[in-house]
C-alpha cells in the first residue's frame, strides 16, 4: 500500500493527491487564495502575483506555478502576504480607470471584488491610467485598455485554447498592452467572435457588447409587434443570477418574465434545432452515399463557421449549408409575422456573442433587413429583467405562445456539445424503440470532453463519427483529417468548450457548471413528450405550409456574400 504524503498549510496537515500547484490543493482545504491570472483550463502564467505564499524559511512563492512536496511548510495569510496583496491591488488600481458605477462589469468585476476583500480605502499612487482606448469596431465584444490589468487571461484563451490568434501582449515594460497585429481594430482581426476572451476577462476590459436598448425602444413603441426566440442553453444559465440553481430548467419563468416586459410573443429556439435536424439529416445521407474523403461539418455555430472561413477557406464546401436553428426559426416567424398589420421586430436570446454578427451577416437579409433584428445574449437578458424590476423567482411559469409552441427533446439539446449530432443520429436511425433513442448517448457523443469519437452502424455500414467543442481542438482534428491520419463521415463544431452552455454571453462557468447545464438539458429531453424531431407535428405542418415550394430559400444558406463581424 502506498504510503501518503503530506504537507503542512497554515499548520494544517494536508494530503497532497495528484495536484497539480499548491493553489489547486490550498483551495482544497477551503482557502480561496486571491487570483487574476490563474484559470485551470489555461497555461500557468504567474504574472499577478496575488497568489504568493510564504515557506518556513520565510521564501515567497507562487502557488499557482509551485508544485507540491512532502514535508513543505507554507502559510496563506501572513501581516507580510495582506501588505504584499494590497500593494498589488493599489498598484493595479493606479493604473486603472476607477469609473466602477458605469463599467458594464460593475458587480463582476474581480478587482473591484478583492479591492473589497482586501479593505482598499485610498490609492496612495497617483493614477497614471493613460486616456482609455476603446474599440467597439465587433458587433460582438467591445474593448477598453484602461481596464486593462494584463492577465493575459484573454492572450492565453484566445492563442491556447481557441488557435485564433486575434490579440496578444505588445510592447514591454510599462507601454505593454494587448493589442491586435499592428493595432488594427479587432474587426479587422482574425477574430471570430466567439467572446470566450470577454468570458475570462476578469475586469471590464473586454465585455459583451450591449444591444439591450434597441430592444427596449422595440417594446415601447405602439406600432411593432416584438416576438422572441430562446435558445436551449439560455434556460439552464440565466436563473444563476436570478434565484434559482445552475443548471434549473427556468424556461417557463423566463417566458413568464418577457411577457411581462412587452414581448407580443416567446418561442423556443429548439423547434428550429428540428428543422435543423431534418435538414442536416437529409445532407448526411446524401454524403453518406457519395465519395468525399472529407467529413461533413456542422453549421450550427457561427464562430466555427467564420473560423473556417478565415483558415480553411478550402473545407466550406464540406460545411452544411443548413442555417443555424436561430436563422432557420427567424425566417419562418418573420414569414408568418407578414400577416400582421404590424411592424416586425424579432429578438433572438443566446448564450452566444457570435450569434451578433451571423445575425447582421447579408446572407440572412431580405431586401436589406435581417431576420433576426436584434440578438442579445443571456447576461444582457438577466441585466433587462432586473432592471424592469421583474422578481424572477416568484414568477409562475408560463407556456410557449402558438403557433411555434412545440419543440422536441432532441431540439432542446443542441445547447450541449454533442447534441446536434445525438439529434441526428436519432433522426437517421431504423430503430425507434426507446433503446434506439439513447443509442446515440450510450455511443460516445455526451460529456464534456473537447473531443469525442463515435462509430454507429447505418444500411450495413459504419459511420464514423466526431464531437468537438473548443476551436483549438477544432484545428487539431481538422490538421489529422488534411493529413489523412484521421478519417470521419459527420463532424460537429462548436467553438465554446462544452457547447453553449459555456457560450460567452451565458454567465461564468466553471467545468462543474458546464456539467450541470448539460445535465439540466438532458433532463429536459427527458421529460418531453416528443423526443425526436421529425415526431414534431409543428415541424411536418411547416412544410406543407410556409416552407412548401421554398425550403431552401428559408432553410439553407450560400456562405460567401459576407465574411467578418464588424460594422
Amino acid at each position: 500500500m502506498d504510503q501518503k504524503e503530506y504537507m503542512i498549510v497554515d499548520g494544517i496537515p494536508v494530503e497532497i493527491n495528484g495536484e497539480k500547484n499548491l493553489l489547486e490543493l490550498i483551495r482544497k482545504i477551503g482557502i480561496k487564495l486571491p487570483t487574476f491570472c490563474y484559470h485551470s483550463e489555461l497555461s500557468v502564467y504567474g504574472a499577478c502575483r496575488m497568489c504568493m505564499v510564504e515557506t518556513a524559511r520565510g521564501d515567497l512563492e507562487a502557488a499557482c506555478s509551485t508544485p507540491p512536496k512532502a514535508g513543505m511548510e507554507i502559510k496563506t495569510n501572513t501581516e507580510r502576504l495582506r501588505r504584499y496583496r494590497k500593494n498589488i491591488l493599489e498598484l493595479l488600481l493606479a493604473n486603472h480607470c476607477r469609473d466602477c458605477t458605469t463599467c458594464k462589469n460593475n458587480g463582476k468585476c474581480k478587482l473591484q471584488d478583492l479591492a473589497m476583500r482586501f479593505h482598499i480605502e485610498g490609492v496612495r499612487f497617483p493614477n497614471t491610467a493613460c486616456s482609455a482606448k476603446r474599440d467597439d469596431s465587433s458587433l460582438s465584444i467591445e474593448r477598453d485598455a484602461g481596464k486593462c490589468i494584463l492577465c493575459g487571461d484573454c492572450v492565453r484563451m484566445c492563442n491556447e485554447v481557441q488557435h485564433v490568434g486575434a490579440i496578444d501582449f505588445a510592447y514591454r515594460g510599462s507601454k505593454m498592452e494587448i493589442s491586435t497585429a499592428f493595432g488594427k481594430p479587432i474587426s479587422e482581426s482574425p477574430c471570430v467572435g466567439c467572446g470566450q476572451c470577454a468570458a475570462v476577462c476578469p475586469t471590464g476590459a473586454i465585455v459583451v457588447r450591449d444591444n439591450a436598448d434597441s430592444v427596449w425602444r422595440a417594446l415601447d413603441a405602439k406600432d411593432v409587434k416584438v416576438t422572441a426566440q430562446i435558445a436551449p442553453a439560455v434556460r439552464v444559465a440565466l436563473g444563476r443570477e436570478l434565484g434559482l440553481k445552475d443548471g434549473e430548467n427556468g424556461m417557463g419563468k423566463i417566458v413568464a418574465a418577457l411577457h411581462r416586459m412587452g414581448f407580443d410573443e416567446v418561442y423556443d429556439t429548439s423547434t428550429g434545432a428540428d428543422l435543423t435536424v431534418l435538414e442536416e439529416s437529409e445532407e448526411l445521407l446524401a454524403h453518406l452515399e457519395g465519395e468525399s474523403n472529407l467529413p461533413l461539418f456542422t453549421s450550427c455555430c457561427p464562430a466555427w463557421v467564420q473560423y473556417c472561413e478565415i483558415t480553411y477557406p478550402q473545407l466550406m464546401q464540406q460545411v452544411s449549408t443548413c442555417r443555424s436553428p436561430m436563422q432557420m426559426f427567424a425566417a419562418i416567424i418573420k414569414e408568418e409575422g407578414k400577416k400582421s398589420s404590424r411592424k416586425q421586430f424579432h429578438v433572438a436570446v443566446m448564450p452566444c456573442t457570435a450569434k451578433k454578427f451571423e445575425a447582421a451577416r447579408q446572407e440572412f437579409a431580405v431586401n436589406g433587413a435581417p431576420d433576426v433584428d436584434v440578438v442579445i445574449t443571456t447576461q444582457e437578458l438577466i441585466r433587462m429583467i432586473k432592471e424592469s424590476g421583474v422578481v424572477f423567482d416568484e414568477l409562475e411559469p408560463e407556456a410557449l405562445d402558438m403557433p411555434f409552441g412545440l419543440a422536441s427533446g432532441a431540439g432542446v439539446i443542441f445547447g450541449v456539445s454533442g447534441g446536434v449530432t445525438e439529434a441526428v443520429l436519432r433522426r437517421i436511425s431504423s430503430d425507434k424503440t426507446r433503446g434506439g433513442l439513447y443509442a446515440p448517448a450510450m455511443a460516445g457523443v455526451r460529456g464534456m470532453q473537447g473531443v469525442k469519437e463515435a462509430t454507429v452502424p447505418y444500411a450495413g455500414r459504419e459511420v464514423k463519427i466526431a464531437v468537438v467543442s473548443g476551436l483549438g481542438n477544432a484545428d487539431a482534428l481538422i490538421q489529422k483529417i488534411l493529413s489523412g491520419e484521421a478519417k470521419y463521415d459527420f463532424v460537429e463544431i462548436m467553438a465554446c468548450p462544452g457547447g453553449c452552455v459555456s457560450g460567452a454571453g451565458q454567465p461564468y462557468s466553471s467545468s462543474v457548471a458546464r456539467e450541470e447545464r448539460g445535465a439540466g438539458l438532458y433532463a429536459a429531453d427527458r421529460v418531453s413528450s416528443v423526443k425526436r424531431s421529425e415526431e414534431n407535428s409543428l415541424v411536418q405542418s411547416l412544410y406543407g405550409d410556409v416552407l412548401k415550394g421554398r425550403v431552401h430559400e428559408l432553410l439553407h444558406v450560400e456562405y460567401g456574400k459576407q465574411g467578418g463581424h464588424g460594422k
